[in-house]
């Protein structure tokens, strides 16, 4: 059965072929935005969005009712309405650490475009004055304390390169071990006022969530050194944009950042953030991902999050699932792989008044033998499990056990 993909935003030709050799009817308009967008979900009614930088909201995700999946061709997913594709029972899947190597990478050209002042050296031999005496002027980033804060994918490429220009490293991230750091050959950090304290250079690499919006603000600020570095390639958000722009003016702050919070949807159009122009500035255009080495593993990987989910009906990477559902008991039916079996054990657990929270039927060598493994979230009594257990001659024998014991 054919199913429908829509894209809405860039993706490569060669990539689109390969989505349709898995009997996909690709429909592709990277134009598709707000109006646009809803109104071809309305029409085209997809079983899968895929998306990169575009917004999906929860209109979108409910003017579609074969809506079962949204692919977040990136890492990032803060453009998705997360809360009404789980309420609908649509899977978020994205593409970590795809772009990991790129972001590092601008990463480090912001590094050295504010020690070495590239951008001005460029602007004023275009605008034909040669000024070496101005330029010369330069610390060098050779054995200067590079702090990251975020040690994840992305966190971890800029290490590779940090010690590749003979930067000691210090980091800071909830995950971070003191043995991890030592196998990661970095020093480790109890919190991130420790890095602000002790690097001459600091560089985002956090994953934007409700307990990271503003995490680097006026006291993260005010810990670093007068004249520091501050790097941000990872979400606007992430950062008090108001508490940046006073260290900016007060200590003297050198900033880069590939990220802004008044950064426009289109690709194109006026830009008027205040922090744009303060000559301590050195801005890209939100164009961390944006190789084509990058694009084609992303896009790779969201061939494969399709693929998968078509075979087995699994989603890769998907971002909205329960780790711990409330379930409290399993129950366990061992049976003979038989035609409604299945069929009475649920009749007895929805009579019961118990919620289903995760079911498998695992099938045994040689396809006779199986057994149902059912997660409650209610523990059913002793007369309930002998009428599971008498619904069916083919049920060898029901049991059920507390989870977490």
């Amino acid at each position: 059965m054919s199913v429908n993909v829509l894209i809405a935003d860039k993706f490569p030709e060669e990539k689109i072929a390969n989505l349709k050799e898995q009997e996909c009817n690709v429909i592709y308009d990277q134009s598709l935005k707000e109006d646009a967008l809803l109104e071809a979900l309305e029409k085209e009614q997809p079983d899968i969005l895929i998306v990169r930088s575009t917004v999906v909201t929860g209109a979108m995700i409910r003017s579609n009712s074969q809506l079962s999946l949204i692919i977040r061709a990136g890492s990032g997913y803060n453009t998705i309405d997360v809360k009404a594709a789980s309420e609908r029972s649509v899977y978020v899947a994205n593409c970590p650490g795809k772009n990991a190597v790129a972001v590092a990478e601008l990463a480090f050209g912001l590094i050295l475009s504010i020690d070495r002042r590239i951008p001005d050296n460029v602007a004023q031999l275009r605008e034909g004055k040669w000024n070496k005496k101005e330029f010369s002027k330069s610390r060098g980033i050779y054995g200067r304390n590079l702090g990251i804060i975020g040690v994840g994918r992305i966190g971890k490429e800029v290490i590779v390169r940090a010690k590749a220009f003979g930067m000691p490293v210090i980091a800071w991230s909830r995950s971070l071990t003191e043995d991890r750091a030592r196998i990661l050959g970095i020093g480790f950090c109890k919190n991130p006022g420790e890095v602000a304290s002790n690097a001459d250079i600091v560089s985002v690499h956090l994953a934007l969530t409700d307990e990271t919006r503003n995490f680097i603000g006026k006291s993260f600020f005010s810990k670093m050194k007068p004249g520091a570095y501050f790097i941000n390639t990872s979400r606007a958000e992430i950062v008090d944009e108001k508490a940046l722009q006073a260290a900016i003016d007060e200590k003297g702050l050198h900033v880069g950042l590939d990220v802004y919070l008044g950064e426009p949807a289109a690709k194109e159009g006026a830009f008027t953030d205040s922090i744009a122009g303060h000559p301590y500035l050195y801005g890209t255009h939100h164009i961390g991902a944006s190789t084509e080495q990058a694009q084609n593993a992303v896009a790779d990987e969201t061939v494969r999050i399709v693929r998968e989910y078509l075979n087995t009906g699994h989603a890769p990477n998907c971002v909205n699932l329960l780790e711990r559902t409330p379930a409290r008991w399993m129950l366990s039916v061992h049976h003979r792989n038989r035609v409604g079996i299945l069929a009475g054990v649920l009749d007895v657990v929805r009579d019961a008044g118990i919620n289903i929270e995760i079911m498998e039927n695992l099938i045994f060598t040689g396809d006779e033998g199986a057994c149902a493994r059912i997660q409650l979230d209610g523990k059913l009594s002793k007369d309930k499990l002998k009428q599971i257990n008498d619904s069916s001659k083919d049920i060898f024998f029901v049991s059920q056990v507390e989870l977490g014991r």
